[in-house]
């Protein structure tokens, strides 16, 4: 398998951790979001994901894009090390906390719409990081109330083993200690988080940990 990556992409750090969760070896193609205006906007990467965004997996000559519906590919081709529970319940809650982050938060917190409001719109630098502060804090707090009141939450968002959900939370974890938010208004996510990053599977995905990390 080849992993079309950027080290600091919180899409592609969810399917490394599913990676090394179900110990499958890959060969990391780094596609550096900054560099020459953007290496995912050339026609080098266009023709591997039209969409031009991070990450792509090829498996045997099949692509496959969007880290979520990569993560489960992975789960239903490799289900020796599950991401998801075996009842219809805890998967549709897994699958919920997981899109709190991928589908709620981060599509509002991404590169490409980070540069639109300061490229674009001329949104101040200091207002661009208020933006991206304000909706991450949100998805935090969303988190946080989401697995303080459910007894399903354990060691892990659910149970005691990672899910899909735990590959969703580490990344947004990784980006509020990048950005100075304080997990301390997230006591649940921070638990899990420092359980997540304790585990080899995790620290091994980690963005200082990649072959292209700066």
């Amino acid at each position: 398998m080849k992993l079309y990556t950027y080290f600091r992409s919180s899409a592609a750090y969810r399917v490394r951790i599913a990676l090394n969760l179900k110990g499958l070896p890959y060969q990391a193609v780094p596609v550096h979001l900054l560099r020459s205006g953007g290496e995912h906007l050339q026609d080098g990467y266009r023709s591997v994901n039209p969409a031009a965004l991070i990450p792509s997996l090829d498996d045997d000559g099949a692509t496959l894009t969007q880290s979520l519906a990569i993560l489960e590919y992975l789960d239903e081709t490799h289900p020796g090390v599950p991401l998801l529970p075996a009842d219809a319940l805890g998967r549709a809650r897994v699958r919920a906390l997981a899109l709190t982050v991928a589908a709620d938060t981060h599509p509002l917190t991404n590169l490409r719409v980070l540069k639109y409001l300061k490229q674009t719109l001329g949104v101040s630098e200091e207002a661009k990081m208020e933006w991206y502060r304000h909706w991450l804090r949100d998805g935090l707090a969303t988190l946080e109330a989401l697995l303080a009141r459910d007894p399903h939450t354990g060691a892990f968002c659910h149970g005691d083993a990672p899910t899909l959900a735990d590959c969703c939370l580490e990344p947004q974890a990784f980006n509020a200690e990048r950005f100075e938010v304080d997990l301390a208004a997230y006591p649940t996510v921070a638990r899990i988080h420092a359980r997540c990053a304790a585990h080899p599977a995790f620290a091994a995905a980690h963005p200082a940990r990649q072959p292209d990390a700066e």
